[in-house]
């Protein structure tokens, strides 16, 4: 066995491409950045969780964009700048039931000694005012109503009364006023909201409920967003089975394919389920076809990317494609794949993802994740990153890891996290559960092989967590 040597070559594009021989003797490396070397006697060489995410990365963009109904904006990514096409509210209205008045008529009033005001006209929201306001004279005015020319105030219906019998208006009713209002009180100015020509929502903007208001004021019926990418989804394995079919003896339940559709929505793209590729050439090649006919931007398959006998995603992509590279630094999730599928002009990105559903988890965070924001014009494209104190130590093996967590407030208002809890007992790649538990990951670099009670960690909370910082 001594001296023999494998060639490994082609692994990534650009300046992360080099080439290895390994040996059991030796390791000879030409271009060593972005590798990680783990082990000594076997030493195993992986591709750092950095420069992967950085050659994924130089194959995607932004989508062109597309027009859509206000009703189907939200959380959808504004191509454009809107700009204010007229004042908001286009015109001086009441904020206030009550009377439109002369400011000057009223600035005596009180309840001892109210002022009388012959009401001539009634408007309504969304009416006009028969005539104007002249001295001594009140409009009886609603929310939202225009105010009349010659009135400048309005006084509620609370500090008013009005001095007919209730049922018997006359055709000149009189009111008294019984609060003095100084001038532009309970007017709403025009343009007091937005002004013609203001910029008011930049490009890309990410729409929330706000927004659509806004751009519902200002008139827009149809706006243009960034398009959704589309992201299909495909697990791999004869030992899979749909979510709600029996279970056999030897197989389990396709939960991946529901995990990453969510989490494909989450991220802003528009997942596209082809279900369960069996581990035979002929039904994985069928079902990228699938993916490829629908127009997809994005393949993300699950399972089948490491080194078992059925493992057959990385042999179908080197034929349908190219594989960029094969196996990141990472834990959990070390057997990742990526690369192209050629498909008539394009060459559509696939992301193997493993097939332990924590693992698959992972990858689709560090990896996938930013892919579908940055194609879908969604910043900032990777988690926020906070620094906590933590409260159980940490034993590490040279790969970065991402370890389930859960953190909280101290006392004092400080960040801390734990590993272990009601809901992580070991942090095996294949318990889910643990996910439902924990609401952020640990990240421990891979130069650090262990970290005591009290050390300082960096977290990144999951983006599906509702809980503030």
């Amino acid at each position: 066995m001594k001296g023999r040597t494998n060639r490994v070559s082609s692994l990534a594009k650009g300046p992360l491409r080099w080439s290895f021989s390994l040996s059991l003797s030796c390791v000879t490396l030409h271009n060593l950045r972005g590798l990680v070397i783990i082990g000594r006697r076997r030493p195993e060489l992986l591709i750092s969780v950095q420069h992967a995410r950085t050659s994924i990365l130089e194959y995607f963009s932004l989508l062109p964009p597309e027009h859509v109904t206000l009703w189907e904006a939200a959380t959808r990514v504004l191509a454009q700048e809107v700009v204010a096409g007229h004042d908001v509210p286009p015109f001086r209205n009441s904020a206030m039931d009550g009377y439109a008045v002369r400011g000057a008529d009223v600035t005596a009033a009180s309840r001892s000694a109210p002022v009388r005001l012959r009401v001539v006209a009634q408007v309504a929201a969304g009416a006009l005012a028969e005539r104007e306001v002249g001295p001594g004279e009140a409009v009886r005015i609603m929310t939202g109503a225009p105010m009349p020319d010659g009135a400048d105030a309005v006084v509620r219906f609370e500090d008013t009364s009005e001095l007919w019998p209730v049922g018997e208006r006359p055709a000149t009713p009189i009111v008294a006023i019984c609060q003095a209002v100084p001038p532009w009180e309970n007017v709403r100015a025009a343009g007091e909201d937005l002004r013609e020509g203001e910029a008011v929502l930049p490009s890309g903007t990410l729409l929330r409920p706000a927004h659509l208001g806004v751009l519902a004021s200002l008139g827009w019926g149809r706006l243009p967003v960034v398009r959704r990418p589309r992201v299909a989804i495909l697990a791999t394995g004869d030992e899979l089975v749909n979510a709600d079919a029996p279970l056999e003896a030897g197989k389990i339940r396709n939960s991946n394919e529901t995990t990453m559709a969510a989490l494909v929505a989450q991220a802003g793209g528009e997942p596209l389920p082809l279900g369960i590729a069996r581990d035979n050439v002929e039904s994985l090649s069928a079902k990228l076809r699938e993916g490829l006919a629908a127009g997809v931007d994005l393949f993300l398959t699950s399972a089948g990317v490491s080194v078992g006998d059925y493992d057959i995603v990385k042999e179908v992509l080197a034929a349908e494609g190219e594989m960029t590279f094969w196996q990141v630094a990472i834990k959990p999730g070390k057997p990742l794949a990526f690369g192209l599928l050629n498909h008539e002009s394009r060459r559509v990105p696939l992301l193997g993802l493993p097939g332990n559903p924590v693992a698959a988890m992972v990858a689709f965070h560090v990896f996938a994740q930013p892919a579908i924001r940055l194609m879908g014009g969604r910043v900032p494209l990777f988690p926020p990153v906070y620094q906590a104190r933590l409260l159980d130590s940490i034993e590490n093996s040279g790969r970065r890891h991402y370890m389930r967590a859960r953190y909280s407030r101290a006392e004092d208002g400080t960040l801390e996290v734990a590993t272990r809890g009601s809901g992580v007992r070991v942090q095996g790649s294949g318990i889910l559960s643990s996910m439902v538990w924990a609401n952020c990951f640990v990240v421990v670099p891979e130069t650090v092989n262990s970290l005591p009670v009290g050390a300082t960690v960096e977290i990144e909370p999951f983006v599906w967590v509702e809980e503030d910082v």
